[in-house]
This record gives C-alpha cells, sequence and structure tokens, in this order.
C-alpha cells in the first residue's frame, strides 16, 4: 500500500478522537460508543497503516539489528496494548496517541516522499523537452516522422522555432541555437556547417539541415537524465555515518525509554498510565526519521540542480572529497586553451618544409598534425605519400619521405639528426612567444620548424583567479615544451607548470602532487582519462555532443573552465546543506527526549506521545523544507555570476 494511502487512512480515522480530545473538555461529548469506538478506529489505523512499520521492525529484529521503524512499532505497539489492557480494566486508554503518532510519521514521510517526486520530475521534465517528431529526407523528400523512427545518419531538417530532434552535425545552413535547457549557458550559440547540435534545444533563427549522430538512449539530454537519476541513488560517506550511529541510537533510546518508566513507576511512585505515557513520548520524540532524510534530500536537490547549470555530479562521495580538495590541475590543451592550434610560423625552405610535415602527418590524429595540414593546404602545398608511418606516443611521427629516413615531431625524437645553431636559436625564440615548435627532420638534419600556436581561451584566466581566490593551488600539466607551458601558464595566472609529461606519466605526476593533499583534475575526459581516475576528483570538461559521462566525478557539459569554480561552490553548498540537515535532524532529539523523559513535570511542561509524534514530522519536515532551499541558495562565482 502506498504511503500516501497509509496517511490518508489513519488521518481520516484519527480525526474523530482529535475532535472528541479537543470538544470533551470544553463541552463533554465523547464518539458515539467511547472507548470501543476508539478501539475499532485505532486498531484499523495499526492494522494497515502501522502494519509496515511493525514488519520492518520485526524483519531487523529477526536480523539483530534496530533501525527507526523500531521505535515507531515500539511507541505506537505499546500505546495500543495498553490501551486495551486498560479498556478492559477501566482505566485510561491512549488510542489516540497510538494513532496520532502513526498519522504524524507518515506525514513526514509524504513530505519525503512529495520531495523526491518533485526531484525527479525535475529530471523527467528535461527529458520532455524533446521534440515528438522530425523532419527527415526519405526519399528525396522531407517528411515528418515520429521521434522513435529517426536513425543514426538520418539527413533532418529544423526551422526556426522548431526544437532540434536529436544530436547531430550540421550539413548545411547557420542559426543561433538556445542550448539552456541542456548546458545552462544563458545565451543562444551560433551553428553552423560542421558544427554540433544537441537534441531537444530550440532552433532560433536559421533553417538548419543536420545529419543525426546519436539518437535514443544515446543522446546528451538522455545521458544526462540518466546520469543524474544515478547520483540522486548514490550515498555520501557521511551516510555511512549516519546509519552507525542509527544502529547505535535506536538501542540507547530503548534503555533511556525504559529507565524513563521505572524512574517514575517505581522510584517516584507515579501511576502506571503516566509512566508509560513518559515512556512511549521518549521513544517516538527520538525516531531519527529525519536523520535519514538529512543526506538523500540534500544530494537530489543538488544534483537536480547541477544538471539545470550544466554540471553533472556523478555521486554523493565527490560533493564530500570536493571540501577537502587542495590542489587543482588543469590539462592545457583544449582545457586552458581553445585547443585550435593554427600554424603560425615556418622556419627552412616553407615548401620543402611543409612538404615533409604534410606527408607525414597525414595519417596521424593529432591536433598539431590538422593544423600543419591546414597550412599545407591554404599555401596549396602538393606532396608525394609518406611510407613506413609510425606514430611515437608523445614524441611525434616518423615515416619514409622518397625513401629516405624523417620525422615530424618534438626534440625528444631528434636522436641523430643534426640541427644548426641558427634554427635552435629561432626555436627558442618562437616557444618564448607560447608557440609550439615542431621540427621537420629529412636525412639525419633538421631542415626546419613549424611554429604552432593555441591561444588561452578568453575565460581561463578568470577562472583560475577564482579557484586561488579560494585558496586552491593551480598546476598545469602538460606534453608540451617547459618554455610553451610556461608562457601560457603566466599568461592565465598558474602557480605551478609540469610539462614535456608523456600521457601515460600524466597519472604519476598527479600521485605525487597528492602528497601535499587532496586533488582535482581538469581534462577533456577522453585522451586524460588515467588522471581524470588517479585524481580524488576528475572533473572531465563536455564539448557538445561529445560527452565523456565515465571520465570524472563531475563532468561539465559546458566546455567553459569558468564551470569549474561553479561546480566547486555547488558541491560545497550541497555538502554544508547536509550537514546542516543533520543538526536540524538531531537537535529535535537532543532537546526533545529530556521534555518527554518528564524532566520537567514539577514545572508543569510534558511531551504527550501524540505531540512528540508532530514535533517528530516537523523534523522531517524542516528536512526536507531546508534540502528545497537549495533551489533558492545563489551559486556564486568569482568568475562569473549564476544564479
Amino acid at each position: 500500500m502506498k504511503i500516501t494511502t497509509r496517511f490518508w487512512i489513519s488521518l481520516v480515522l484519527s480525526l474523530p478522537m482529535l475532535v472528541e480530545m479537543i470538544l470533551k473538555p470544553l463541552t463533554g461529548w465523547m464518539l458515539p460508543g467511547g472507548h470501543w469506538t476508539m478501539f475499532v478506529l485505532t486498531t484499523i489505523v495499526m492494522g494497515l497503516s502501522a502494519g509496515p512499520f511493525i514488519q520492518s521492525a520485526w524483519a531487523s529484529f529477526k536480523k539483530h539489528h534496530s533501525n527507526m521503524d523500531t521505535l515507531v512499532a515500539i511507541g505506537t505497539a505499546t500505546a495500543y496494548f495498553y490501551s486495551i489492557y486498560a479498556l478492559l480494566t477501566h482505566k485510561q486508554v491512549f488510542f489516540e496517541s497510538a494513532a496520532f503518532v502513526t498519522t504524524f510519521v507518515l506525514l513526514g514521510q509524504v513530505f519525503e516522499e512529495r520531495m523526491r517526486n518533485n526531484a525527479s520530475n525535475a529530471i523527467e521534465k528535461l527529458f520532455s523537452l524533446q521534440a515528438k517528431e522530425a523532419e527527415v529526407k526519405r526519399d528525396g523528400q522531407f517528411v515528418k516522422v515520429p521521434l522513435d523512427q529517426v536513425v543514426v545518419g538520418d539527413e533532418i531538417r529544423v526551422k526556426p522555432g522548431e526544437k532540434i530532434a536529436v544530436d547531430g552535425e550540421v550539413i548545411s545552413g547557420s542559426s543561433t541555437i538556445d542550448e539552456s535547457m541542456v548546458t545552462g549557458e544563458s545565451l543562444p550559440v551560433s551553428r553552423q556547417t560542421g558544427d554540433s547540435v544537441i537534441g531537444s534545444t530550440l532552433n532560433k533563427t536559421g533553417t538548419l539541415t543536420f545529419r543525426a549522430k546519436k539518437v535514443g538512449g544515446d543522446t546528451l539530454l538522455a545521458q544526462i537524465v540518466e546520469l543524474v537519476k544515478k547520483a540522486q541513488n548514490s550515498h555520501a560517506p557521511i551516510q555511512k555515518l549516519t546509519d552507525k550511529v542509527s544502529d547505535i541510537f535506536v538501542p540507547v533510546v530503548l534503555i533511556v525509554a525504559i529507565a524513563t518508566f521505572l524512574i517514575w513507576y517505581v522510584l517516584l511512585g507515579l501511576n502506571l498510565a503516566n509512566a508509560l505515557i513518559f515512556a512511549v513520548a521518549v521513544v517516538v520524540i527520538a525516531c531519527p526519521c529525519a536523520l535519514g532524510l538529512a543526506t538523500p534530500t540534500a544530494l537530489m536537490v543538488g544534483t537536480g540542480r547541477g544538471a539545470k547549470m550544466g554540471i553533472l555530479i556523478k555521486n554523493g562521495e565527490v560533493l564530500e572529497t570536493v571540501n577537502d580538495v587542495k590542489t587543482v590541475v588543469f590539462d592545457k590543451t583544449g582545457t586552458i586553451t581553445v585547443g585550435k592550434p593554427v600554424v603560425t610560423d615556418v622556419r627552412g625552405e616553407q615548401d620543402q618544409v611543409l612538404q615533409v610535415a604534410a606527408a607525414l602527418e597525414e595519417n596521424s590524429e593529432h591536433p598539431l598534425a590538422e593544423a600543419i595540414l591546414d597550412a599545407a593546404k591554404e599555401k596549396q602545398t602538393a606532396y608525394p605519400a609518406a611510407t613506413d608511418f609510425q606514430a611515437i606516443s608523445g614524441q611525434g611521427v616518423a615515416a619514409k619521405f622518397n625513401g629516405q629516413d624523417a620525422f615530424v615531431g618534438n626534440t625528444k625524437l631528434r636522436h641523430d639528426y643534426q640541427m644548426d645553431e641558427d634554427l635552435q636559436k629561432e626555436m627558442e625564440t618562437l616557444q618564448d612567444q607560447a608557440k609550439t615548435v615542431v621540427l621537420v627532420g629529412l636525412n639525419q638534419q633538421v631542415i626546419g620548424l613549424i611554429a604552432i600556436q593555441d591561444t588561452p581561451k578568453e575565460t581561463s584566466a578568470a577562472a583560475i583567479s577564482a579557484l586561488k581566490a579560494r585558496g586552491l593551488k593551480t598546476v598545469m600539466l602538460t606534453g608540451d615544451n617547459q618554455r610553451v607551458a610556461q608562457a601560457i601558464a603566466k599568461e592565465v595566472g598558474i602557480d605551478q607548470v609540469i610539462a614535456e609529461v608523456l600521457p601515460a606519466d600524466k597519472a604519476e605526476q598527479i600521485k605525487q602532487l597528492q602528497g601535499s593533499g587532496k586533488v582535482a583534475f581538469v581534462g577533456d575526459g577522453i585522451n586524460d582519462a588515467p588522471a581524470l581516475s588517479t585524481a580524488d576528483v576528475g572533473i572531465a570538461m563536455g564539448s557538445g555532443t561529445d560527452i565523456a559521462i565515465d571520465a570524472g566525478g563531475i563532468v561539465l557539459v559546458k566546455n567553459d573552465l569558468r564551470a569549474v569554480d561553479q561546480a566547486l561552490e555547488l558541491s560545497q553548498k550541497t555538502f554544508n546543506r547536509i550537514k546542516l540537515n543533520l543538526f536540524w535532524a538531531f537537535i529535535y532529539n537532543v532537546l526533545g527526549i529530556p521534555v518527554a523523559a518528564g524532566l520537567f513535570y514539577g514545572l508543569g511542561v510534558t511531551l504527550s506521545p501524540e505531540i512528540a509524534g508532530l514535533a517528530m514530522a516537523f523534523s522531517s519536515l524542516s528536512v526536507v523544507t531546508s534540502s528545497v532551499l537549495l533551489n533558492k541558495t545563489k551559486i556564486t562565482s568569482r568568475a562569473m555570476q549564476t544564479e
């Protein structure tokens, strides 16, 4: 039976007893049938609404454990069975206590369920944003088809004001697109031939034709929804502490309740009914239901809000670890820099240098190779095909050019190649200008240099500054030349540079930095996978639809370095909200138990079981409200202001 149904049954059957409790002192009115009617109403409540609490408590008892349901079951059962005894012996009954406690406990659980549903619905709403149909080219004509009939490779047309159906690549046209619902980017972005588009985003101005690249569960939106669902069902390490506390707390409360009864009844001579009520009130007020809500509710709200901002937090463990990070390490290419290098200078005999370089790089997938091929194409340089091609990780490529040994790469690949002093000096000058210098060698001689520059992103300096303002140390970890890396680092404000590191060695460098505290690594999520997994917190930069979900603990959908500061801010505020929730969960118990135990009985201050149950419900409500208010908390960044 659903929690909501159990609550309404309990509430409706408890209301007549509430009316009697209010009117009896004023008018003497009682329920028809008196205590027997209360017995019938409460028995139904115990069987239908409180029954699952008793079943759960019994299951835990058989496994030699106790849980929150244990306290609820003992409290309500004690009040109920004592009242049956009192009914038969014509003493004061407390059926309403058992019914009201059940009602108020269920009220707290209804709050929790509604909050969970709201958090889930917020993510499902993202999914509902997707288009219901697409205009697909079939048999030379564009026709409307349902979304589930779109397949990879389909040519799709989208007009102004329409939603983009699936992830793809523009093949004709240009437009501006509102991607805010997926990436959190408030301003429309321009898209043209060759650019990626994201499914469910809104086409604003022009007509686009694009080719479907990802459909169904492979789209970016579907991945986001799945990732957030997993995060919301995860646990932060602090939850384990909470579980341990609950395991100890329940037996302690039961001991306190028994001691309360014995002190009042045996030592102080209070009548059996009132002594028992004090003990039941202790059990009910101490029920740590809110404790179980503290972590998951904040986690659900925090991860849901992050998804709307384009910040995907994979699990609760990340939230907790972020608070202890001392150092943030960055990859250079594509993370700090634009990632689109261009050739700026060619030294040596230009045509020959470009011919050799282009011939060797034609088979390479490295970003620098693309820059060299673009330069050769622009100069209309013709070149023969290279043979015996060999890619050497972190160094460059080697092959045969017109039957002669040739290489294109960095100084590590020079080996026995001769290089004259003038070229050596020119190389150092270019490197001092923050340019990556590629050496081109032929027949045991370095015949020229190609200078390639990848400039920092406009937002990188502000992003680094924001992190340093948090007291974090910033490090650049790159395979590039030391001079180039230093020049880029100086431009954006990086504290430390570790350069000329091979891809396979990046993880080892992370381990060394962890000797001084926990480390976060920011990379593109593809080439930097070992470093991302080695770091205490891996932050993967997304890029359009090529999001690497498995790469890091935090995935930034926007390829904007300023979002790193936002992600840290959101993680810290979510974890701080968990700690605030735990405070509210405990404070009710700490303050309520002495009152419930009758410590202030002499002053006329007591706490009946039904009022204790109401206080417990409000404890749950305060925790849920605290979590929901996380949606209203400003997630500020020194690099950019974001609500």
